[in-house]
């Protein structure tokens, strides 16, 4: 049973003691949710759930130019974000959007394209630089002022590929590595995002206003960051694909750091095809991030290329067993029903037990691994800042003199636990990576050994309710850390809705099998159609009563 059905029903059955007391509850339910019902926003936006595809069809035969894309992009940014349903997932505005996407519109009439991103406003995480007119902060108050001096590798790739950068999103602050109690999506500087399809809901960390911003239709598609579930949580949550690649198909050059072994941005959209066009666009070599040296003659420039409704006919598709033993049986419904589109659509199904064996060694060591590689990284990036704060002492004593401000609900022990190691080269450091990438061989031999195509599980459960109390709570599945641990490509798709809150289904391969996966992923999409727009509803209470 849902957990807010099961609360209603015994407050129901506790007022039922007198009929006075059970009608009273019961009149005051109902007129809560009328009124809620009341303020569902009024969703009537011209460019909903649109593709890029659709946008370059209409900017082709003159219907809308890209000017005026960006220009309604940012008109229902204006009136949902810090207005109508108050989102709060945009943390900064380009000032230079409608001048960046006039040039496109020159340039297309001059008869130059620059690639199928031509003209298309996206929005990016406030931990990737851009050198223009807006900061860089990761949500954190000490690095307020933080205007870089040059673009991200992966921000020059979106330049060059001819998109408008809107604006850029709100994130858990620190990209989630701030407190072990910390609650997703809110920052010292950008509050507290929202999830477009129950208000109340949390939209998952760490790029959580990435999620809710393309969610909504703020944007057609986005740039997220994940160390550890960042891009494919968020996704999950809020109804997207999102793709976590292989760590060095995508440069992390001027992307605030936590982790030099699983960092990685991604794209976040609508759909499988706008999110394979984007990661096309995004990958790169780049001599600053010597990684992606190793993704040169894996990466391709067109991640669409092939794909087709029988993208599942004949993969063998291994399925994470352990999912059907625990957790909201609902979702687990779910689950199962997609697992038999699988098999309709001619995948042969193969059941494999990847998270016993991943968990069968106690700690992997990963928690470890962040701390120092974050004291390592964060220290490097901000020497060549144009921040006030220079190591991650001295944010941590910024923090400390701005408590009341900058940590009102949670403190800071991650941040003091990490400046407390040692640098890479002590021995600590090093045991500890050896055994967070020990999921490399694990994930790897059951690919080999039952010659599978991709292994897939719950993305997550349902979106559980923000909460600044007691902090972020799990809610009984996750599927990112052993492809976050080992580097290796997940991608997670709508699979279902339950209670009016999306339900993902992952995707894990080997390292640089992200064309593969998008294949598979692609005729999962087209067979279910899962993907359903927000409805904005203010309180959880309108789907239990």
């Amino acid at each position: 049973m849902n957990r807010r059905k099961f609360i209603f029903s015994t407050s129901v059955a506790a007022a039922a003691s007198t009929a006075l007391a059970s009608t009273s509850f019961l009149l005051q339910a109902k007129e809560k949710v009328n009124q809620a019902s009341d303020d569902v926003f009024a969703d009537d936006f011209e460019l909903n759930e649109i593709t890029i595809d659709q946008l370059q069809e209409k900017m082709e035969k003159g219907k809308l130019t890209s000017k005026t894309i960006t220009e309604m992009y940012l008109k229902r940014i204006a009136k949902m974000d810090k207005k109508g349903p108050l989102l709060n997932a945009v943390i900064e505005l380009n000032p230079d959007a409608i001048k960046i996407a006039k040039q496109m519109d020159d340039e297309r009439k001059n008869g130059k394209i620059r690639s199928r991103m031509h003209g298309i406003p996206v929005l990016i995480k406030d931990n990737i630089d851009t050198g223009d007119k807006m900061m860089t902060t990761a949500g954190a108050t000490a690095l307020i002022g933080n205007i870089a001096s040059k673009d991200a590798f992966i921000v020059q790739q979106l330049r060059n590929a001819g998109a408008v950068l809107l604006g850029k999103t709100n994130l858990s602050e620190w990209a989630n590595f701030k407190s072990s109690k910390s609650t997703s999506g809110w920052s010292s500087r950008g509050g507290q995002t929202r999830m477009p399809y129950i208000l109340d809901r949390n939209p998952s960390g760490s790029s959580a206003g990435t999620g809710a911003a393309v969610a909504a239709n703020f944007c057609v598609i986005g740039i997220g960051t994940e160390t550890d579930g960042s891009i494919t949580s968020p996704s999950s949550m809020n109804g997207l694909v999102g793709i976590k690649p292989t760590v060095g198909l995508l440069s992390r050059t001027g992307i605030i750091p936590i982790s030099a072994t699983q960092d990685t941005a991604g794209p976040m959209g609508r759909t499988v095809k706008d999110a394979a066009i984007f990661l096309g666009v995004l990958a790169g070599l780049d001599a600053n991030d010597p990684v992606t040296l190793e993704s040169k003659g894996k990466a391709k420039t067109d991640y669409t290329l092939g794909l087709s409704l029988e993208g599942l006919k004949g993969k063998r598709i291994g399925v994470e067993k352990s999912f059907f033993r625990r957790g909201n049986q609902e979702v687990i419904n779910i689950f199962k029903d997609s697992i038999q589109i699988l098999k309709d659509k001619g995948a042969i199904i193969i059941e494999v037990e990847l998270l016993k064996k991943i968990n069968e060694g106690g700690d992997n060591g990963e928690f470890e691994v962040l701390q120092y590689e974050f004291k390592d990284g964060l220290n490097k990036y901000l020497a060549t800042a144009n921040t006030k704060v220079k190591t991650l002492a001295e944010v941590i004593s910024f923090n400390k003199a701005n408590e009341k401000t900058v940590m009102p609900y949670f403190k800071q022990e991650t941040l003091e636990s990490s400046n407390a190691k040692e640098d890479l080269s002590s021995k600590p450091y090093k045991d500890a990576l050896i055994k967070s990438t020990s999921s490399r061989k694990i994930i790897s031999s059951i690919l080999k050994d039952s010659q599978l195509d991709a292994i897939c599980g719950i993305s997550n459960g349902p979106a559980a309710c923000i909460d600044n109390i007691n902090g972020d709570y799990g809610t009984g599945f996750s599927f990112s850390g052993p492809a976050a641990t080992a580097g290796y490509p997940h991608i997670t798709l709508p699979m279902g809705m339950l209670h009016q809150l999306p339900i993902g289904i992952s995707f894990i391969a080997n390292a640089y099998q992200e064309a593969e996966l998008i294949k598979i992923t692609y005729a999962f999409e087209q067979a279910t159609k899962m993907r359903k727009a927000p409805k904005f509803i203010p309180t959880a209470i309108q789907s239990v009563v």
